[in-house]
């Protein structure tokens, strides 16, 4: 089992890994809207802003542990307001472009700090 840590997407903010690689498979964590650094300042924006930092820090933990986004099996969205699905969707659909891994998107009452979306994934190895 390797447990994945990288300065390249936000340090977990409990006692949890970024991702847990075992077996070829690779279990992300859910990102949230944080920038790498730690920064909170795209929490205060919106839905385009705080999805596309998701992915974005989604994609370098991957990396970090030896996959990629088109090795991405599934993902799980969580999402504050189902009224954003179709922005999320969007970006989501950008994100992956011809790559479509299976999805679950839920609404939840509440998110870590307080963010509109957090999106896990479960991805092969390289």
């Amino acid at each position: 089992m390797k447990f994945t840590q990288t300065n390249d997407a936000p340090s977990a903010i409990g006692p949890y890994s970024q991702a847990v690689s075992v077996a070829g498979m690779v279990y992300t964590s859910g990102q949230i809207a944080l920038r790498a650094d730690g920064k909170e300042d795209v929490l205060s924006q919106g839905i385009k802003e705080q999805t596309t930092q998701v992915l974005q820090n989604l994609q370098n933990v991957l990396r970090a542990s030896d996959s990629d986004k088109s090795l991405v099996i599934k993902c799980n969205i969580f999402l504050f307001d189902m009224g954003d699905f179709a922005i999320v969707n969007e970006l989501y659909a950008e994100f992956f472009g011809d790559h479509k891994p299976a999805r679950s998107t839920v609404a939840v009452k509440t998110l870590p700090k307080n963010v509109l979306i957090e999106i896990d994934a479960i991805a092969l190895s390289k």
